[in-house]
């Protein structure tokens, strides 16, 4: 996989990711030359290039590539076993068919600046870690422990088995305020447009609701996951 910007090649030297070569355009920039120097430091494959020979491999750059290995996901067990490291309650973040790229890279990048444990996906109907997920996420894929699952809802029974309440964003339900996220808990949020699958809804403990007052009925998947991670954020720093 070929991922590309300043922020995410830093994020990869500071998490010490395995990468298998970094190409930088030849240039006075010093945040490039940064790169350059920490790469040679960390033993790390460097190829120096003229923007025009970058170019060739991917138009429109910010004049830094890394070439590293598909995402290697993690199980779930990691996720509860980082938090009891850390000495906290779990918060997972599970994610119920999220399709866009983008959407993907914010939640993640929201999950990495509050703490979050892991970020649970499904295996099928829902956006793998691509390349624009990393830039998206600002490199912040390279922070947060990420499980692959077969089936969501057996992986929340599992959850609730170990002690951990399992919550869904979903509108017109029990305000998100009402909740308690002091004890381990676990944050569904659904897909764009169809929002929380049905099986999913009726396999948690409560279905909870952001405030709305506007016309419109619903919030980007990425805004509503913000939301709802620093209210639990919110009540556990407080």
């Amino acid at each position: 996989m070929i991922v590309e910007g300043i922020n995410v090649v830093n994020e990869l030297l500071n998490s010490n990711s395995k990468i298998e070569k970094i190409l930088v355009e030849n240039s006075n920039n010093l945040n490039l030359q940064k790169i350059v120097e920490r790469a040679k430091n960390l033993g790390v494959k460097l190829e120096i290039l003229a923007k025009t020979d970058l170019d060739k491999i991917r138009a429109n750059t910010q004049s830094v590539l890394a070439f590293v290995p598909n995402y290697k996901y993690v199980e779930v067990e990691d996720m509860l076993a980082l938090a009891e490291k850390k000495g906290q309650k779990p918060f997972v973040v599970i994610l119920d068919g999220i399709m866009d790229p983008h959407n993907l890279g914010a939640i993640i990048r929201t999950c990495e600046c509050a703490g979050v444990h892991g970020v649970i996906i499904p295996e099928n109907r829902a956006c793998d870690i691509t390349d624009t997920v990393y830039k998206t996420s600002a490199g912040a894929v390279c922070h947060v422990k990420i499980a692959k699952v077969v089936n969501l809802t057996r992986t929340i029974e599992k959850l609730k088995q170990a002690g951990i309440w399992v919550y869904a964003l979903e509108a017109g339900n029990k305000r998100i305020y009402k909740a308690d996220f002091t004890y381990p808990t676990a944050l569904v949020i659904g897909g764009e447009g169809k929002g929380v699958s049905r099986l999913v809804k009726e396999s948690v403990d409560e279905v909870l609701s952001l405030d709305m007052f506007g016309k419109v009925n619903s919030l980007n998947a990425s805004n509503a996951a913000a939301i709802g991670i620093y209210e639990v954020l919110r009540q556990r720093v407080k």
